[in-house]
């Protein structure tokens, strides 16, 4: 078939294969890269932050085991707690102490679990928020809250709002990556979505369970054209799509999926370099570990370190920290993970990047202070496990404009519910974009006849949390 007679789904059909099908834009020259909406953009305001990375201990990790220690649950152990049970996803019943053991890190003196006592290294680096809440007990919203700012109707992903305002640093790579080994998560793809928002701004999901990096990025090469040849195929379809837009006008789902076309070939250049954690002097990989975390990890910061603006890094596919039947398992999830994040921490601050990068690390909500009950079919009759609770729970942040070895807020003397300086997610998302140098209720999107934000109509600034200009 001659080129010159093809239509339009044509070309889209024949020019898609081969030059980078993940969904995401050909070494282009400045005013071309100035002109792409992945340009480095200024925010509004002073920016404490240039970029950031969103660990998410997908599953609900235990504060009460983790960085919130509470004595009170030792005394009450195996009795109820003077306090009535609150409302959660299934029943609950005596007080249950944590099996691990708490200690003061570093000149702030934070309280860290034996769990986490790598990461406790940092301590004075980090700001742990102890009075989060949330709307629901459950995983499917509470991950689509945190993420995407609602729990319910489909909106852009944190990650795409902080693309969609600050662009990237780095034309050859995406601008939001989200780093899930094992799979996908709960609610999948919806939690890295562009929604409304133009598609280029949506998170590529990169499997780091793979070290190859033909399996982590399918079809990152092509075997079949040269990069000039590409090009010549991506110009044929520029010309094409200018047609169309001049005789049907703004098409955007056809703009993203130009973009991504250009983004993918763009790639060629740089992704390979990127995911080739082999480059690194062994010393530094020895510093993160050998588990998979330790590898998503050290990708993160040498995203971070090429432009990326925000990388998400999950801790595998599901929700591994959704630990009902054995409290124990958070001990075993932790010694996964725990390494890497002080290296990512202490890497970042050796490279001049942790007072430029905002870390942000938890879960969608806490779990009870009491033992969950047991229930046929649920945790075989174990007494070992938590439930999920969304009334109090933590978090912690590091970097970018945060307030190192501090506590900000408090749950109850048993654990169970945010009492003092209380923080709800989308304080945080607010906070995190005023780091990041946006006031989170000017920032917004017009789409079907309204304005919208993050933070719907909701949040505030954490100025607690915040250093001083």
């Amino acid at each position: 078939m001659n080129p010159s007679t093809w239509n339009r789904r044509q070309i889209l059909n024949r020019c898609g294969m081969g030059i980078g099908a993940l969904g995401l834009a050909p070494l282009l020259n400045t005013s071309a890269a100035a002109s792409s909406p992945l340009a480095p953009k200024t925010p509004p305001q002073r920016a404490a932050a240039k970029q950031a990375i969103h660990i998410f201990l997908n599953g609900g990790p235990s504060h009460v085991d983790t960085f919130d220690p509470k004595p009170l649950l030792q005394r009450y152990q195996g009795r109820p707690l003077p306090v009535d049970n609150l409302p959660t996803e299934r029943a609950t019943g005596n007080a249950f102490p944590s099996p691990y053991r708490f200690s003061q890190y570093g000149e702030s003196g934070l309280p860290f679990s034996e769990i986490f006592a790598r990461t406790a290294e940092c301590a004075d680096d980090i700001c742990v928020v102890r009075s989060m809440y949330a709307d629901v007990p459950n995983h499917e919203p509470s991950f689509l809250l945190w993420n995407c700012g609602d729990a319910r109707l489909p909106r852009p992903s944190m990650g795409s709002w902080v693309t969609y305002g600050l662009g990237s640093e780095n034309q050859n790579l995406p601008g939001f990556v989200a780093l899930c080994p094992h799979g996908l998560p709960t609610q999948g793809t919806e939690n890295w979505r562009s929604a409304f928002l133009p598609g280029i701004y949506q998170g590529a999901h990169i499997d780091t369970q793979f070290t190859n990096i033909e399996k982590l990025i399918e079809n990152i090469r092509n075997t079949t054209l040269t990069t000039a040849h590409q090009r010549r195929q991506l110009d044929l379809l520029l010309a094409a799509n200018q047609e169309h837009l001049a005789a049907r006008g703004h098409d955007p789902n056809l703009e993203a999926r130009i973009e991504s076309f250009e983004l993918a070939y763009r790639m060629q250049s740089e992704a390979a370099d990127a995911f080739d954690i082999e480059q690194e002097p062994q010393y530094i990989r020895d510093m993160y570990g050998s588990t998979v975390q330790a590898r998503t990890l050290l990708l993160a910061r040498r995203l971070v370190e090429r432009g990326v603006r925000f990388v998400q890094v999950w801790y595998s596919g599901g929700q591994p920290w959704d630990n009902h039947d054995n409290i124990q398992i958070h001990g075993q999830l932790a010694s996964q993970i725990d390494q890497p994040i002080s290296a990512l921490l202490k890497d970042l601050k050796q490279r001049g990047l942790l007072d430029e990068t905002l870390v942000l690390c938890g879960g969608e909500f806490g779990r009870t202070p009491t033992v969950e009950l047991p229930r046929p079919l649920l945790n075989s009759g174990k007494q070992l496990g938590r439930d999920h609770n969304h009334h109090g729970f933590s978090v912690w942040l590091a970097g970018g404009g945060i307030r190192g070895g501090h506590v900000h807020g408090a749950t109850d003397e048993t654990g169970w519910k945010a009492v003092e300086d209380r923080v709800h997610v989308h304080d945080i998302h607010a906070t995190m974009l005023h780091l990041l140098g946006f006031d989170h209720e000017t920032f917004t999107y017009r789409y079907a006849g309204r304005d919208f934000r993050l933070t719907d109509v909701h949040g505030k600034v954490i100025q607690g949390i915040c250093r001083s200009p």
